[in-house]
C-alpha cells in the first residue's frame, strides 16, 4: 500500500471520530477540540485554543514544522448544521460506507478535510519542513462565521508572515477563487394583542411584518431582474431570502410578536448596506405608525452576521499553490456560499478554497462524500509536504487583523 492510500485510510479512520462528535452550532465544540488536541500531542506537536466568550466554544491553532515565514495554513470549521426533521436513512453521527461513498453529518462540510490534515500528521511531523504547516480550525461558521475573526486575530498576532492559507470547503478538490458574502438580520415586530374582532384596540404585529416582509420580497425581486450578466456567479448579482418567520399565538388574536430573519448575499464590491436602505427606511416607518398608537410596539432589527465576500486575487499566491496541489488546470471559479476565506483574504492573508467532496452535499439528508474524494484530498496533503520541503521560499504576505 503506497503513502496515500495509507493517508487515506487513516483519513477515513479519523473521519468516523470525527463524526461521531456532535459539533451541530447550537452545541459545544470542546469534545472534537480535545480529540484533535491528543492526536496533535502524541507526535509531540503543541496546540492552543482560542475560546469563544463564554468558553463553551473554541478554535483550536497548531503550527508543525519551523516556526519560520512562509507557511501555510489549513483551515476549516468544526461546526455542523443540525439534522432535526431531515430524512435519514442510517445515523448522522456513525460513517456508513455504501457504494464507494460514507454518509454522515459533516463527510463532505466539512469534517473530511479536518479528517485528511490530521491523518497527515505523521508525515507532517517527520518531513523535513522548510516552512511551517498551520492548523487553524473554527467554530460557528455555519450560523455566520463567528469564530474566524478570532482565530484570524491569533494567527496574524503569533504567526511570521504566512504564504497562503487554504480554506478546506468542498469543492471537489478544484480551486475556487471567490465567494460572495453575506449580511443577515433578525427583525422583531411588537405589536399589541387583542381579539381579531377588535382591530381597533390592538395592533397586529403579523400584519405590520407583512409590510416590511413586502418590501423585501419586492428587493429580491428587483435584485434578480438587475443582475449583471456577465456576473461569474450562479445565480448571478445579489440574493435575499426570508428564512424564517414566526408569529402570533391563534387564529382569532391580534399578534403581540412577530419575527423573521433574512440573509442577503452580495459579489464582492457590493454594499450590502446600500442596497438595504430602502428597507431600513421602510422599517423606520412602520416603528414610527406602531408606537404612535401603543408605546411599547414597533420595531427592532439585529444584524446577525457580516461575511465579507471573496474576491478573485490577480496572481494570488494562495490560488497558485492550491492549484499545483490539486492538479487544477481548469478555468477561474467562484462560489453563491459564503466562506471563512472572505474573512482571511480581508485580514490580509492570500487565500483560496478547494477541499474534497462536493457542495451540492452539504446540509443535506444523507449527506455523504465520495471515497474517491478522500483518496485526491491524500495525494494533495502528499504533494503539500513535498512542496513545504522545498528550497524556494513561497512569496509571503503578512496577514493584518482588522
Amino acid at each position: 500500500m503506497s503513502s496515500t492510500e495509507q493517508l487515506a485510510t487513516r483519513a477515513i479512520e479519523v473521519l468516523t471520530d470525527l463524526v461521531g462528535f456532535d459539533t451541530t452550532s447550537r452545541d459545544s465544540n470542546l469534545e472534537l477540540i480535545g480529540y484533535v488536541e491528543r492526536q496533535l500531542a502524541a507526535y509531540g506537536i503543541a496546540s492552543r485554543r482560542v475560546p469563544n466568550p463564554e468558553g463553551t466554544k473554541a478554535n483550536l491553532i497548531a503550527t508543525i514544522g519551523p516556526m519560520a515565514p512562509g507557511g501555510v495554513v489549513l483551515s476549516g470549521h468544526t461546526d455542523v448544521v443540525p439534522v432535526d426533521g431531515q430524512p435519514w436513512t442510517s445515523d448522522p453521527w456513525v460513517v456508513t460506507r455504501r457504494d464507494g461513498k460514507l454518509y454522515g453529518r459533516g463527510t463532505s462540510d466539512m469534517k473530511s478535510f479536518l479528517a485528511l490534515a490530521i491523518a497527515a500528521l505523521p508525515r507532517f511531523a517527520d518531513a523535513p519542513l522548510k516552512r511551517p504547516i498551520h492548523l487553524a480550525f473554527s467554530y460557528d461558521e455555519e450560523v455566520g462565521c463567528l469564530g474566524a475573526p478570532f482565530l484570524i486575530e491569533e494567527l496574524a498576532r503569533s504567526v511570521p508572515p504566512i504564504a497562503a492559507v487554504l480554506v478546506g470547503e468542498p469543492t471537489d478538490m478544484q480551486a475556487i477563487s471567490g465567494h460572495k458574502g453575506i449580511t443577515s438580520y433578525k427583525v422583531t415586530v411588537t405589536g399589541h394583542e387583542a381579539h381579531s374582532s377588535l382591530t381597533h384596540m390592538g395592533a397586529s404585529a403579523n400584519m405590520a411584518a407583512i409590510r416590511l416582509l413586502s418590501y423585501l420580497l419586492g428587493l429580491s425581486e428587483h435584485l434578480a431582474a438587475s443582475a449583471d450578466p456577465a456576473s461569474p456567479f450562479v445565480p448571478r448579482g445579489a440574493s435575499l431570502t426570508v428564512g424564517q418567520i414566526n408569529g402570533g399565538t391563534a387564529v382569532n388574536i391580534l399578534a403581540r410578536e412577530c419575527v423573521f430573519i433574512f440573509d442577503l448575499r452580495t459579489e464582492p464590491g457590493m454594499d450590502a448596506r446600500a442596497l438595504l436602505n430602502g428597507f431600513f427606511e421602510e422599517v423606520r416607518l412602520v416603528d414610527a405608525a406602531l408606537n404612535t398608537r401603543f408605546a411599547h410596539t414597533g420595531v427592532v432589527v439585529e444584524r446577525r452576521s457580516l461575511t465579507p465576500a471573496f474576491a478573485p486575487e490577480d496572481g494570488g499566491v494562495a490560488e497558485a499553490m492550491a492549484r499545483r496541489l490539486a492538479g487544477d488546470n481548469g478555468p477561474l471559479r467562484v462560489a453563491p456560499y459564503a466562506a471563512e476565506a472572505g474573512q482571511f483574504q480581508a485580514a490580509g492573508f492570500s487565500t483560496v478554497i478547494c477541499g474534497p467532496g462536493s457542495i451540492d452535499q452539504a446540509h443535506q439528508p444523507d449527506e455523504f462524500i465520495e471515497i474517491s474524494q478522500i483518496e485526491r484530498g491524500a495525494a494533495f496533503m502528499e504533494r503539500l509536504v513535498e512542496m513545504m520541503c522545498e528550497d524556494l521560499p513561497l512569496p509571503a504576505r503578512r496577514g493584518e487583523a482588522g
